[in-house]
């Protein structure tokens, strides 16, 4: 088990939050050279283990949002203040995340690429900003997810042979349990295509502490009421994908640490033009807050 450490990794310009699978590709080697690992404390409690990994002469950090074994921590009751707090301790100024969420838009299908362009947030339980109980934190969600990344995200896809759709509304619950078919019914008829459990509070977060985020999304499964799926006992998202759809879900995850690795080569070669950076730019201009982002914290 990793001990909390009051140092920090090398800094490190790059992070990845792994969710589903994660953890399967921490064991088996696939996601490069491990330099350490170590957990921060933050103002927040504890973050996740953060891993620090080497691939050529490329340096990453990456996270695994749901635990290091199994689902250790379902998503509602992830750190994500912790984890995004460490990350940006860490020196992280772009995230990619990844999730695997239900399928709402059946021009979908299981084992396809999404880049979500657009968010909805039906979380209700979660701490959603760094600056509670403060003056801060008006930030416009035009584009709530980095175009910048979004677009090198597209372009190593594309030179991978990968094929992926650029847009997409993912609609973000509470969870644990899943969602009944009149939620999907809701979310369809508000105009999302994706559900998943994850990515809210988390882009919003990183937005406040001015870190580029994306996100890439591998859809596993028709949520629920979209096609009739026969209930199977013992059985969770396994039970609601034919075997067939099961295999290229799979082949989906497998893929992902090449496509992070084309990612990540052509973002080190493309400086921050975006506006992610300068999320606090009207703050900083008043005089309201200054430079070190530790001080425009508010409470835990």
């Amino acid at each position: 088990m990793n001990k909390p450490l009051d140092k920090k990794p090398m800094s490190v310009a790059l992070g990845v939050i792994g969710g589903s699978g994660a953890y399967d590709l921490l064991t088996n080697g696939g996601l490069g050279e491990k330099v350490n690992t170590v957990t921060l404390k933050t103002p927040f409690g504890e973050s996740a283990p953060i891993h620090h990994f080497r691939a050529g002469n490329l340096h990453y950090l990456f996270l695994s949002r749901h635990g290091e074994t199994d689902y250790s921590i379902t998503a509602p009751f992830v750190n994500y203040r912790a984890n995004i707090y460490a990350l940006k301790e860490c020196g992280v100024e772009r995230i990619i995340s990844w999730s695997g969420p239900g399928i709402i838009n059946t021009s979908f299908k299981p084992g396809d690429y999404v880049l979500p362009s657009d968010i909805i947030d039906e979380t209700r339980n979660r701490e959603t900003t760094f600056f509670k109980n403060s003056g801060i934190g008006f930030i416009r969600q035009s584009e709530p997810f980095c175009p910048q990344i979004k677009q090198v995200v597209h372009d190593s896809m594309h030179a991978l042979g990968f094929p992926h759709h650029d847009q997409a509304v993912y609609v973000c619950t509470d969870g644990p349990r899943l969602e009944t078919p009149a939620e999907i019914k809701k979310f369809r008829l508000n105009g999302a295509d994706l559900v998943g459990m994850t990515l809210a509070p988390e882009t919003f977060l990183a937005r406040e502490l001015e870190i580029c985020y994306a996100s890439i999304c591998y859809l596993t499964n028709f949520a629920e009421g979209i096609f009739p799926r026969e209930f199977k006992t013992g059985e969770l998202f396994e039970g609601m994908q034919t075997d067939q759809e099961k295999t290229q879900v799979e082949k989906s995850i497998f893929r992902l640490p090449g496509i992070l690795a084309g990612t990540f080569l052509n973002l080190s070669k493309t400086d921050r033009t975006c506006h992610c950076k300068d999320a606090m730019k009207r703050y900083k201009n008043k005089g309201v807050i200054n430079e070190d982002w530790h001080s425009w914290l508010g409470s835990a």
